[in-house]
């Protein structure tokens, strides 16, 4: 579900993306997506917009490819 700002929660960013939830949990801990909230107030929202989409079947909706992963910020290392 998308609030009108294109932050998302963990599992619509996961579908968009073609990626398990874990490794969108990494990019933003890594600063590769902007992330709101937090786990403790239980309201994690990924920005959309960060993120490549991973490629369905128009029909099946199956993914056909995992989403690129998005640039690492400059001066960051990947964990």
């Amino acid at each position: 579900m998308a609030d009108d700002d294109g932050f998302v929660d963990e599992e619509a960013a996961a579908y968009y993306a073609g990626r398990p939830g874990v490794t969108i949990r990494r990019w933003a801990h890594e600063g590769r997506i902007r992330k709101r909230g937090s786990r403790r107030t239980g309201g994690v929202r990924y920005c959309v917009f960060d993120l490549n989409k991973g490629p369905r079947d128009e029909y099946t909706r199956e993914l056909i490819k995992p989403g690129k992963p998005p640039a690492l910020p400059a001066g960051a290392k990947a964990a």
